[in-house]
């Protein structure tokens, strides 16, 4: 990553970061929300920080598959974008923000300048644009934790000789230090004895900086980092403040956003909006939702609008954890036909598949939304069993819920899986059962190349037809029936009794002819078709 004197903030030292970051936010999520007291004491900081972080991360893997010699303007945009999709709460909002900067700063340096002059001045950027983005900034926040790295990130870089390693140092320091003033700035912080929860996260992510360049992790923690001690508000948070957080992403032109922040400031506080051409993510606490939904739908489209009553929010809280019954399973669906299957085996649906893989985020709102006492979470997807894995790590920390993940490589693995789920056996007897199910359905698909590639089938060409066997490319050919065929010979020749076909989009008629070419070539195999609706795959295969 560069000479030692100006380590370099290049593809792959930021694909090392994102994964500290998230293991470094994952650890300390309790901890910063027991910290959470300001703007509201809902405890939810550290939580949405960390999803902010694993939807930017999430984003720039599916980018970049994890190739370091990837474009990095390119995986740049892709992080900042997924980072703004992804953020939540009012912590999540001004960090998606700073994320958005700093990769902007990276992906168009100057070229006269060195990689520590550039983080120095990332930092500046993502401090000044934070500040920008909250309706009235307060100090004793991460703003002023933010804004003291960026100044000593500055200073350093003119003072180090270009040492990013230095910069990065000091950078880090300097929002260790600034967060233990926290309590001194803001009231609320030192009446309940701990500092600013969002700040502790920021100091997070900086020590997971310096330790993805370095190599080292910072051993200065701050000594106020602690459990609250003084009870603080729950049902009545905070006294004459209002009492809902209102949260949407909004498509709209830049020039409609002043008026905006305008409407909204005059609705309510904690006002955020970040984003720019032409998407943008807005944040804001009020006692009138419709009004502040009103005024998204005035600048421009509004969607993915969440709305939390923040007295509800640890009651419920409370009573979901008192509550929860039952098993229930999560299943990630590729299609509308996919999606009615899974629904009718019982499963909640999240919906998947290539180009629009779930969040952590998004797996984790329907594992709480289950209510159940024991979820099993059916991913589907080889790229989604790491989120399915941090999300249900999340719900298991966050309440008093069982959650285990089956990995399921493809959809019809689900199929097999869920086929054999029993709510009547134990949850550790209906685990094995499904896994063991999920693992012997071996699996296989047909879909259209998109780009010239070598493949383990040899090469091909954009328009071949790709035959898919374990997620590897098994053949390679020109008409989508003859490849179909030779995939189904393939899996039937390791032993089946039955066979499941998926039809995708368009793939109705192929998989008709899949069926009688099974019944005509292996009579005592049986066969079974679905609609599945997915995408990119015509046709997906199962053999049980």
């Amino acid at each position: 990553m560069g000479d030692k004197r100006d380590q370099r903030f290049d593809l792959a030292a930021i694909l090392k970061f994102v994964d500290i970051a998230t293991s470094a936010l994952g650890e300390a999520r309790e901890e910063i929300d027991a910290l959470n007291v300001y703007p509201v004491p809902d405890g939810d900081t550290g939580t949405n920080m960390f999803l902010t972080v694993s939807a930017a991360r999430e984003a720039l893997m599916e980018a970049t598959g994890g190739d370091p010699t990837a474009d990095l303007a390119v995986a740049m945009a892709t992080f900042s974008r997924g980072a703004l999709l992804g953020a939540r709460g009012n912590s999540g909002v001004i960090l998606s923000q700073m994320l958005g900067a700093v990769a902007s700063r990276i992906a168009d340096p100057d070229p006269a300048a060195r990689h520590a002059q550039i983080f120095g001045q990332a930092l500046h950027e993502a401090t000044v644009a934070s500040y920008a983005a909250v309706g009235t900034p307060v100090e004793g926040t991460m703003l002023t934790v933010s804004r003291a790295a960026a100044d000593a990130a500055i200073e350093a870089a003119a003072q180090s000789g270009n040492r990013t390693t230095a910069v990065l140092g000091a950078a880090a320091q300097a929002a260790r230090e600034a967060l233990e003033k926290t309590p001194t700035q803001l009231k609320a912080l030192a009446d309940a004895g701990v500092v600013d929860a969002g700040g502790r996260g920021l100091c997070v992510i900086l020590d997971a900086a310096e330790t993805a360049l370095t190599g080292r992790r910072p051993i200065d923690r701050p000594r106020t980092s602690r459990q609250i001690p003084v009870p603080m508000p729950t049902n009545d948070l905070q006294p004459g403040g209002p009492s809902y957080e209102v949260m949407y992403l909004l498509d709209a032109d830049d020039e409609g956003i002043s008026g905006l922040k305008e409407t909204l400031a005059g609705l309510g506080d904690s006002l955020v909006v970040v984003g720019g051409e032409g998407l943008w993510n807005v944040h804001v606490h009020v006692d009138d939702v419709g009004a502040a939904i009103e005024a998204g739908i005035v600048a421009g489209r509004p969607h993915r609008v969440r709305v939390t009553h923040f007295a509800e929010q640890v009651e419920e809280a409370q009573q979901n954890a008192s509550s929860r019954t039952g098993r229930r399973i999560v299943a990630v669906a590729a299609g509308a036909g996919l999606r009615e299957l899974f629904e009718e085996a019982g499963a909640v649906v999240v919906t998947g598949g290539p180009g629009q893989r779930p969040s952590t985020g998004m797996l984790l709102e329907a594992i709480e939304d289950c209510a159940a006492a024991e979820v099993v979470v059916l991913p589907n997807d080889s790229d989604s069993v790491r989120v399915a894995e941090i999300a249900a790590r999340t719900a298991e920390e966050s309440g008093d819920v069982r959650v285990a993940v089956i990995p399921t490589q493809a959809q019809v693995q689900g199929l097999a899986a869920i086929a054999v789920h029993e709510p009547g056996r134990s949850f550790d007897q209906d685990l094995l059962h499904m896994t063991a199910t999920a693992r012997h359905a071996r699996h296989g698909g047909v879909t259209v190349a998109a780009k010239q590639a070598i493949t383990m089938a040899g090469p091909c060409e954009p328009g071949d037809v790709l035959g898919v066997i374990e997620g590897d490319f098994a053949l390679v050919g020109q008409d989508l029936f003859e490849v179909a065929a030779g995939i189904i010979d393939k899996l039937i020749g390791g032993g089946g009794e039955l066979i499941t076909l998926v039809a995708g989009v368009d793939g109705t008629d192929l998989a008709a002819r899949c069926e009688q070419y099974v019944e005509s070539a292996y009579p005592i195999v049986d066969v079974v078709v679905y609609d599945g609706g997915q995408e990119r795959y015509p046709l997906l295969l199962a053999v049980e």
